[in-house]
C-alpha cells in the first residue's frame, strides 16, 4: 500500500527518495535514468519502485470500524 521505508532485501533506506521517482516519472523522464539519479543502483531496490502500485487511496475510502 505504501513503499516501505528500507528495501526489503538490501536493507537500504529508500523510502525518502519515492516522491521525487514519481514527481519526475510524472514529468515524463525516462524511469531508468531517474531511478540512476536517485542513487538506485540494486534491482532490488529498483523493482520495488516500478512494482509499486499506490492503493492508500483507494483503501482509505473504506469505512473503519
Amino acid at each position: 500500500m505504501i513503499i516501505p521505508v528500507r528495501c526489503l532485501s538490501c536493507n537500504k533506506p529508500v523510502g525518502h527518495l519515492y516522491e521525487e521517482f514519481v514527481e519526475k516519472a510524472a514529468k515524463g523522464d525516462d524511469r531508468k535514468e531517474v531511478l540512476d539519479k536517485l542513487g538506485l543502483k540494486r534491482y532490488c531496490c529498483r523493482a520495488l519502485f516500478l512494482g509499486h502500485v499506490d492503493l492508500l487511496d483507494t483503501a482509505a475510502r473504506f469505512k473503519k470500524f
